[in-house]
């Protein structure tokens, strides 16, 4: 086992990561920007190094920083988590150069699956269905247009290198296509540094359904079966759950021999999923299921599969990156009730997902049987506008469907985030919701019941918002993040009175 581990990423996923080395007896290494100094993951960490400014580009994206820091920490070994270098074969190839384990797969395994349309090839040829879609990148309108008269309206202009929703456009018709491919190939140069986008058909009303896989060294590689990640915003998720309610358990072992083909096809060691669209067809017919994309990394929605596996992912990712073998196989994993999740964000969903940065004044955590949340701030932490706007996720555990939904329903009535917007009413209302609870799920959901419009909810938190407003506007825009931390302390008082009569 390593002595030492480079968590090299930050918030909730770094805290996830240095517990995971707690618990294994690992000593957790960390690194954070300027505007991570207080962050939490390095309060927790055994050592923390400064590794450059406030933007990502400027640091949690600088190999040679990273590499810098896990030689200055003595660390054996760098995980990357998700996201930023997560998924880089760069930097694991960097790793390897620099005498350093990467906790993740290859760089030949992140290379293939790392560019879409190479996957695509990859998995047609060992019998996987993908969507429907161009088998080259295109390179001009004329030829996006001949891809897309062949598949047939409506068509996703797709990243090639990409993910995360960036890249990506949906086209109604002709008219459409050159702008969409204009702005789809614009935003994958910015977010991946390669503008190449490809066509897909558009699939209306599909399930967004994944299939995590973990294999070691020694040629033992299993599913752990399947996560719903239908509710998305924007093609990105907000609640995952597992096991699927679509999902039988002969689509099961489908979608799992399907992963465990795609997984043999890359060569691939550590944990990853295989993500599919599934169309549902109605009248009892048996569901259609394409390969959409592989994601060489830990999930954000792993928490689900743990729960009900019992396995603990990240703890495993570190084994079988120090050479452990996989203690189970495909028949001792078996799966126990429902967990679903969801993601609390620091946005304003009823102001179309507009990021809502600044102090939390007040943090009230929900804890309680079933109900885990893996968060990533702590009261009068400011949270950055330089980078994605997780606060935590909320998980809930039970022994089916119902009770887990009921879990988290009481989870987020305890939830209490003051001094920023946070997307908890509108989980709030979807838990409720009957389409939801009866499974009817699809990646279309949240336009189709209109549950991102709720007028009255902008005035909820009035006054205690109004406290954080104050806090910011005695900096009068020339004080730091520790000064608006301060001056939080300062209006703690102000805040607990403004909890006691909206909240509490």
């Amino acid at each position: 086992m390593f002595r030492r581990i480079l968590v090299a990423n930050r918030g909730e996923i770094a805290v996830r990561l240095v517990r995971a080395c707690r618990d294994l007896g690992v000593s957790p290494v960390a690194v954070y920007s300027t505007a991570d100094r207080e962050a939490l993951h390095v309060r927790l960490a055994d050592r923390a190094f400064h590794i450059g400014d406030s933007a990502a580009t400027d640091s949690y994206l600088k190999i040679d920083r990273l590499i810098d820091a896990a030689r200055k920490g003595g660390c054996d070994a760098i995980h990357p988590g998700y996201g930023f270098l997560a998924e880089n074969a760069e930097f694991a190839g960097a790793c390897d150069g620099a005498g350093l384990v990467f906790i993740g797969p290859g760089p030949e395994a992140m290379e293939l699956m790392g560019n879409k349309v190479a996957a695509r090839r990859a998995v047609s040829r060992v019998g996987v269905p993908t969507v429907p879609g161009s088998e080259q990148p295109v390179e001009s309108t004329d030829q996006a247009l001949d891809a897309a008269r062949r598949i047939g309206f409506p068509v996703l202009v797709k990243a090639s290198a990409g993910g995360g929703g960036k890249g990506m456009r949906v086209v109604d018709g002709e008219s459409a296509l050159a702008e969409a491919l204009s702005i789809a190939s614009a935003e994958a140069a910015s977010a991946f540094a390669d503008p190449a986008v490809y066509l897909e058909k558009y699939l209306e009303r599909p399930r967004h359904i994944e299939v995590q896989v973990l294999g070691d060294a020694h040629n033992n590689l299993v599913h752990l079966g399947e996560r719903e990640c239908s509710i998305q915003r924007r093609h990105q998720k907000l609640v995952e759950e597992c096991p699927s309610p679509l999902v039988d358990a002969r689509l099961r072992a489908e979608l799992g021999e399907a992963a465990l083909a795609v997984a043999r096809a890359a060569g691939y060691r550590n944990a990853g999923t295989v993500e599919f669209l599934v169309d549902s067809a109605g009248g009892g017919e048996t569901p259609r299921y394409y390969f959409l994309e592989m994601n060489t990394r830990l999930q954000v929605e792993h928490p689900v599969t743990e729960l009900v596996t019992g396995l603990d992912l990240a703890c495993w990712q570190i084994r079988i990156a120090a050479g452990e073998r996989l203690s189970f196989d495909q028949a001792d994993v078996e799966w126990r009730g429902s967990a679903i999740e969801c993601r609390v964000y620091a946005e304003d969903p009823n102001l179309g997902f507009l990021p809502s940065p600044g102090p939390i004044c007040g943090l009230i955590e929900p804890s309680g049987p079933g109900v885990r949340n893996d968060s990533g701030v702590y009261e009068g932490f400011v949270i950055p506008v330089e980078y994605d706007p997780l606060i935590s996720k909320t998980i809930a555990h039970g022994r089916d469907r119902l009770e887990a939904i009921s879990r988290l329903h009481r989870a987020f009535g305890e939830y209490r985030i003051l001094g920023v917007k946070t997307t908890i009413p509108l989980f709030l209302r979807l838990l409720v919701h009957p389409a939801f609870r009866e499974g009817r799920l699809h990646t279309g959901f949240l336009a189709e019941h209109a549950l991102t419009e709720s007028p009255d909810q902008g005035d909820r938190q009035g006054e205690a918002l109004a406290v954080a407003v104050a806090a910011l506007e005695e900096l009068n825009g020339r004080g730091t993040a520790a000064d608006a931390r301060n001056s939080v302390r300062r209006n703690r008082s102000a805040w607990k009175e403004s909890a006691r009569r909206h909240w509490l």
